[in-house]
Parts: C-alpha cells; structure tokens; sequence
C-alpha cells in the first residue's frame, strides 16, 4: 500500500496529513524523519485506533520543515485550522477557571474562565480544577473584604454598602485600598493563615453583636476552608508555581496527569485517557502542548517525564521544563505517576463498553448497510403538535457519538400537518446549504418512517445529485427501533434488540425526538408570548424580540418589575404591558 508514494517521501523532519476519499483531512502528525514515520502506518503493524484510522485513508501529503521544533508548531497549527476527527480523540476539551483580581481603581475579585494568557488584565490565580471551590472562595473574601461587587460604577450606594460587603466606592471617592488588596493577593498566592485569622475576627466581631445565623455560616465556612487547604498541603521546598505531568500506558491508551502547584499548594489534578495514535512520545508531546493551548497559563516550570524533549519544550513554552530524579519533586512526580496509573484502572473498562456501544456499533451499522464508510450519521425529526408551529430538526452524530455543534433546527414555512412535505423541505435545506457552503456530507441519513418518507427524501436529494445512503427506521407499538428500511432495496432488516445496533439506533432516534420536541416548546412559548405582545400599543418588532429573549415566557415577563422592563422598553409602555399581564387569567 502507498509502496512507490513513501519511496519518494524524504527522509527529513515535517508533517503530515492522512486524507480520506472525500479529501477531508483525518489526521495530522509530525516526524523528525517523515519516511520512517509514514512507512510505519503502512507497512508496519498497526492496533486499534490506528488501524481504523489507516483503513480510511485515500491519500496523504506532507510537508518538509527545517526542523522537529518547526514540524511540531505546524503541526499544532494544522490541527486547529482542520480539526481533524482522529486528532480530536487526543485532544483535552477542558478549559479551567481562573480567578481574578481585577486592575480597575476599585478592582473585583472574579471567578474567569475565558481568559486570555497572552495578556493579562488583572492578577490571575489558578488554575482550578474544582470550579465549586473557586467560586466558594470568592464569594468567601467578597463577603470578608468590602471589594466592589457592581460590573458598573453605579450612581449611588447599593445593598452590598449598607451591609457591609462594599466601601460605596460610587458616592465615597479615593478610597485607600492598598492594605485589603495586599491582603487579597497574599490570600491567593497561599497564604491561608491570614484568610483563618480574617474569618475568625468575622465571627468574633458577630458573636458579640449576637448575629448569630452569620457566625454559624462563617463557621461552615472556616471548616471548609481548613479542609481544603489541608487537602492542598504538599511536601516541596518552595512555593513556585509549577505544572507536573506524568502518565500510565497500558493497551495502546495512555492516561495523562497533570497536578497544578501553586504557591506551594496543589490546587488540583486534571486526569486525561487517550489512544496512542501514533510513538508514545508524540501522543504525550502533543497532549501537553495542546493542554497549553487551551489558554491554561504555562507557570514558571513544568516537569514532564523522561521521554518528552525538553529542549523542544523550552523553546515551544518559553518556560523552564525539566525532567527530575530526586527529591521533593520527584515524590510528587511519583504521585503524578500513581494517579495515573489509578484512573486508568479506574475508567479503562468503562472506555471500553462506551466503545462497544459507540464506535463498534456504528462499524455493525456500517457492515448491516454494506457501507463503503459511516462516519457522520445525520437524523432527521418533525414536530407540528396540534397542527401549529411546525418545525423540524437534525441530530448528528459521529462515529457513534452525538455532535451537538452539527445539530440544526428547522422552522418550517407551512402550518399544516403534512409530514411529506416537512421531509422535502427540510432535506432540501439542509443539503442546497451543504452543497453551497462545500460542507462534509454525511454517509447515512436516517429518517422517521417508512417507504413515503424515503422517497420524499430521496427524491430532493436526487434533484440536488447527491448520492447519500437513506434508511427509514420503522418502530413497534412501544415506539422503539423495530426494522430498518433500506432506501435502495426498500427491504426491511429485522434488529435484534440485544445488539449494540439497537441501542445506537435508539439513541439517536431519541435525541432526535427530544431536540425536536424542546424545538417545538421554544417556537410555541415565543409565539404565545408575540401573541400577548400583540395586543400592547408602541410595541414594534425590535422591542418584541428583545422582551422575548429576556424574559423568554409570559409568567417570567409578569413577574418582572416596571423598573427591570424599563431596560427594554419606555416606561409608560411598561406600565401599559403590565397592567395587561396583570389582568390576564
């Protein structure tokens, strides 16, 4: 396979696409010697991910570079602009909270998670893999220190002021802050000793004016804290910040720790179990240079295992990467190393059965229908509930696992109950628009019902010279997959409803159903709102669509104040808008 294309791939660093027959780019990888690593896919032995990834590909290119360092930025470049679907299973998809200090004059203590890393606003903590614990400690020193708490200078003094929890920064001018922000940051770059003192004079200062229900609080407070930084105390002689990675490879997967230290604390560890696609080293080498490109602040050192290229780190990261032997760092890289090898004993059987349940029965799936490939799946369902508001709606799914970025919603032009219609409008839509734009067809397309809806589909798609495979899933009495209707044959295909094939086809006949129906309720709750604001005088359509994206019902819209409309709307017509939602039964 490939035997006269690898022997003129040069022996030198770069990196490479794999595509498949549509040319759509499935996996990039980079090489310090491209013909060693492309022989390697096809003419070597290849297991599990790997194989299957090889099996899809038509072709591939490549791209020579100067050196490793330069293949591997390329690559991380390549795979962002293309998204590439096997390069998406070694890809971290978290991204962390941060929390901020901002730098206003009166700044405020915020818990971020959209951060910038390359330019920093404010003073940045973290980053915390537990958000609960984020979140509960900034809401812990706003209430201890009487920050500004209002995204806006408001024009007089709010409840925060008259309760202690604000200085009135809007109506008491140059105030002196630095002392409690001093504090502040000494708090969060680990000083726990001075946020226990803080909380403990709160709770003298309220016992003795007997605020007794707030002592209790801080008291649950002051109990919490004292048993998360216990839980965050570690053995190392410093307080720098550092990343530490380690991992455990057993069965062609990798599971990847990252502990963050911080200020001599651990704040968290972030667990990752991967496929090897590709050496052990690259999988490793990519995870950790992607996890960075996820925003997540590169500390002043990051300690990796043997087998990663410092040198290669160093330049990319612009940090201090080392690899360690001894010591109270390697104690931790030790314990990196155990929770890496407890999480996958832990998930390994679990990653397995979702397997057997997404990506083998999608492969059965294939092999039923005689496909040449199935990797995108694309359902459609229609609502018009009491003849109204008839909608439509499409759920993706690939490889055997929902896309709810690819779902689509459609609001139909009619307002009759005609499901042959729906079918025809809706596939013409969605495949004119693929066509238009160029986007990735489907290999399969499902729909609700038997040999009329086939048709009705098959024949839009036959006017737009498409050639997709079309399947119609027929259900028993208690609505579940029963048979499967061969859009080529019109044979039906018996399921046994104690294969995978049954449980995938029911999974994507529900989440059809409930994108479908949720669809519905949205398109018939801002009809009925529209409806109501009908009947309002002064009430254009600019106003309209702005009260029913923020209030979103017709309760919620009578609950709110005549102040809190007056954002959207003038006040005599809130007033008016009132009254009649007052007097509605």
């Amino acid at each position: 396979m490939f035997k006269k294309e690898l022997m003129e791939v040069p022996r030198k660093p770069g990196c490479y696409q794999m595509y498949n027959s549509n040319g759509v780019i499935i996996y990039v990888g980079k090489a310090k010697i491209l013909q060693n690593r492309l022989r390697s896919y096809f003419t070597g032995r290849v297991t599990g991910k790997t194989k299957k990834m090889v099996s899809e590909v038509d072709h591939f290119e490549y791209i020579v570079t100067d050196t490793e360092t330069e293949a591997f930025v390329l690559e991380l470049n390549l795979i962002k602009k293309y998204d590439p679907k096997y390069n998406i299973l070694l890809r971290d998809d978290k991204s962390y909270p941060y929390i901020e200090l901002t730098r206003e004059k009166y700044p405020r203590l915020l818990v971020k998670r959209e951060i910038n890393a390359n330019k920093k606003k404010g003073h940045l903590f973290g980053p915390y893999p537990n958000q609960y614990a984020a979140r509960r400690l900034v809401n812990l020193i706003n209430r201890l220190y009487p920050l500004k708490k209002c995204d806006v200078m408001p024009k007089k003094v709010c409840l925060y002021y008259h309760i202690g929890e604000c200085a009135g920064y809007c109506e008491h001018k140059d105030i002196d802050i630095t002392p409690m922000k001093n504090e502040i940051l000494s708090i969060l770059n680990g000083n726990d000793k001075l946020l226990i003192d803080k909380i403990n004079e709160k709770i003298k200062i309220n016992s003795d004016n007997l605020n007794f229900e707030v002592c209790k609080t801080l008291v649950d407070e002051l109990n919490y804290i004292k048993l998360l930084f216990n839980n965050q105390h570690v053995e190392i002689s410093d307080s720098k910040d550092r990343d530490i990675f380690n991992f455990y490879y057993e069965n062609s997967y990798v599971s990847i720790v990252c502990m963050f230290i911080r200020g001599g604390k651990l704040l968290g560890i972030n667990t990752k179990i991967i496929p090897v696609m590709t050496e052990l080293k690259d999988t490793i080498e990519y995870y950790i240079a992607s996890f960075y490109r996820k925003n997540n602040i590169v500390p002043k050192e990051v300690i990796v295992p043997s087998i990663v290229d410092t040198s290669l780190f160093n330049e990319i990261l612009d940090t201090k990467v080392i690899v360690v032997h001894r010591g109270d760092k390697k104690k931790l890289f030790d314990m990196a190393y155990n929770n890496a090898k407890t999480q996958y004993e832990k998930e390994i059987k679990l990653i397995y059965n979702n397997e057997e349940l997404t990506t083998n029965a999608n492969e059965q799936l294939r092999m039923i229908l005689d496909l040449p490939k199935l990797h995108i799946i694309e359902c459609f369902d229609n609502s018009n509930l009491f003849g109204t508001f008839s909608v439509s709606a499409m759920v993706c799914f690939i490889d055997g696992i929902p896309s709810k970025k690819n779902y689509r919603k459609f609001k139909l032009s009619f307002e009759k109950n005609d499901d042959i219609a729906s079918m025809k409008e809706v596939i013409y839509r969605r495949y004119f628009r693929i066509l238009n734009d160029n986007l990735e067809r489907p290999d399969l397309i499902i729909v609700d019902g038997g040999i009329n809806q086939i048709n009705a589909c098959k024949s839009i798609l036959e006017s737009l010279n498409l050639k997709i495979k079309v399947i119609g899933v027929k259900k028993d009495n208690h609505h579940s997959p029963e048979s499967i209707v061969d859009g080529d044959t019109f044979n039906e295909i018996k399921i046994d409803k104690k294969s995978n094939v049954f449980r995938l086809l029911s999974r994507i006949d529900e989440e059809s159903h409930r994108f479908v129906i949720s669809y519905h309720r949205e398109i018939r709750s801002k009809g009925s709102i529209s409806s109501v604001l009908d009947n309002i005088s002064g009430l254009g359509e600019k106003r309209k669509k702005a009260l029913i994206k923020k209030y979103g019902s017709v309760s919620k819209m009578k609950d709110a104040s005549i102040s809190d409309l007056e954002t959207i709307i003038p006040k005599n017509i809130a007033i008016n808008l009132k009254e009649y939602l007052n007097n509605l039964i």
